[in-house]
């Protein structure tokens, strides 16, 4: 990597950048402006640290380019802090004499290469570290390690500084001094910060990039690399201006989803549904068939999907991807000539659609476009209660409480009175999804639930399945053709292909 002599835009260009042989970041496209401050996000492995580490001229450009890299960079970070660490330790290896190192003392770590004394100075006392210059660095605590490399990017007068968590394991004071100074300097001096933590992100932040794990399919993987154990790999989702209020509320809701250790809301006591007997599985399907006249749609399909089991169902269109879920659902007319075994019913003894379907929660574009009803998005949720459009039941105060704990995990809970149908297409989605769960029914039927939504949305409802995955009581069947859209917690596939 080149760097530049003069700051101007920085630009990568389609670039893959491998660091060693396990971290890659794959095809990045991503050009930073004179006077942006970005901050980098992500879920956790996505390669936030790498892709800083990046500007700082670290890694090898396997493709594509990097441009107008500026000569001076600040760098901070846990790795250049444990390479300091490191180094201090091995002048104890090297020593022949058998006496004890020191090691470098705090005011050398600070000062010798230093372009602004006075700046140093200054920040040293607000950093609290005047009684620690005479210390050796090596033998400082976490947190005041990480100060006087604060101090040293600040004071190198950095044409661009990255901060990497530059604001884990300060206390509240020194926090906020850092934060004042940061936004004093910020018409000189582009920032990029790796962030976790969305609530810490500055006022002067003007744009978010956000990076996700590459997935690259697993049969060209396995084509490509053979034998060796793959490298991982991340890539550049999205970028967002802070000024596009509606693109930046959507990222906050998807890092909400993937970052936090938000789970997913207990079920209402006082709506309990029949318990179903553990040793049956959820559904059983013997030989089902579905023909219209000589047109055989479906042939005999054996199919088991046992509680904790969730599925994957894809097939080309026409396949009978919904043939099969109406066969579950109780809504095919042929689901009374097959041999169909539900939620501890043998379909055709007698039991009604209603004790099938309050075992299931089922979200689909029909349903979206069905529910047109003026009313709250807290209203939504509870009107998953009782499998209505609307509600027209008073709502107990439980009911109330756990939608809008639904809402707090959706990243929604400012928005709990808003009318449902002034919401984006995404969000109107993430809602019927709520909906469907509250009851935690013992499946959860996803028909397609990312037809239709832009990227942004579409990784919103995967991270919000993912979500829902991770938890233990209700099984989920996504059906889903695009093989991008793959949820990791999902391990069992059904694919169905044309019978005619």
């Amino acid at each position: 990597m080149e760097p530049s002599t003069r700051l101007a835009s920085i630009q990568l260009n389609n670039a893959t950048i491998s660091f060693d042989d396990r971290f890659t970041l794959s095809e990045i496209d991503w050009t930073i402006e004179p006077h942006q401050h970005w901050v980098i996000t992500g879920a956790n492995g996505s390669g936030k640290s790498a892709l800083a580490a990046a500007l700082a001229g670290v890694g090898k450009i396997e493709a594509g380019t990097v441009q107008g890299l500026p000569e001076r960079v600040g760098l901070v970070s846990f790795e250049v802090q444990a390479e300091l660490i490191a180094e201090e330790l091995k002048k104890d290896d090297a020593d022949i004499m058998d006496v004890v190192s020191l090691g470098t003392p705090v005011s050398e770590m600070i000062f010798e290469h230093c372009e602004d004394a006075e700046l140093a100075y200054e920040l040293v006392e607000k950093f609290g570290l005047t009684t620690l210059l005479d210390r050796a660095f090596r033998k400082l605590s976490t947190g005041e390690t990480r100060k006087v490399m604060l101090i040293r990017a600040l004071a190198n007068k950095p044409d661009l500084l990255i901060l990497d968590e530059p604001f884990d394991g300060l206390d509240v004071d020194t926090l906020a001094m850092l934060q004042a100074h940061l936004a004093s300097i910020i018409e000189s001096v582009p920032m990029v910060m790796v962030l976790n933590r969305f609530d810490e992100m500055p006022d002067f932040i003007t744009h978010v990039a956000y990076l996700d794990k590459d997935r690259p399919d697993p049969a060209q993987e396995n084509k490509k690399q053979g034998n060796r154990a793959r490298r991982e790999g991340g890539r550049l989702a999205f970028t967002v201006d802070r000024q596009d209020e509606a693109a930046f509320n959507e990222l906050y809701q998807l890092l909400h989803l993937k970052t936090t250790d938000l789970s997913v809301p207990e079920a209402d006591p006082a709506h309990q549904l029949p318990a179903l007997d553990p040793n049956q599985p959820l559904v059983k399907l013997k030989q089902a068939t579905i023909k219209y006249g000589d047109t055989v749609i479906v042939d005999s399909l054996d199919w088991t999907i046992e509680r904790g089991q969730h599925w994957q169902l894809s097939g080309p269109n026409g396949s009978g991807k919904t043939c099969v879920l109406s066969l579950i659902t109780g809504d095919h007319p042929q689901c009374y000539t097959n041999d169909i075994f539900v939620f501890g019913f043998q379909r055709g003894n007698g039991e009604s659609i209603w004790q099938i379907k309050q075992f299931i929660g089922y979200v689909s574009t029909a349903l979206q476009w069905e529910y047109r009803v003026s009313t709250s998005c807290r209203n939504v949720i509870i009107s998953g209660f009782f499998d209505s459009i609307g509600v027209y039941t008073k709502s107990t105060d439980n009911q109330q409480k756990i939608a809008d704990q639904w809402l707090d995990l959706l990243g929604m809970k400012t928005r709990a009175d808003q009318p449902f149908n002034k919401l984006s297409y995404g969000d109107q989605r993430l809602l019927l999804i709520a909906r469907a769960m509250v009851k935690h029914p013992p499946l959860l039927i996803l028909d397609e639930p990312c037809l239709g939504l832009d990227d942004m949305n579409r990784q919103l409802v995967l991270a919000l399945i993912e979500k829902i995955c991770e938890g233990k009581e209700t099984t989920v069947l996504y059906v889903n053709h695009h093989t991008e859209d793959r949820i990791k917690e999902i391990d069992n596939h059904l694919t169905l292909d044309k019978n005619h």
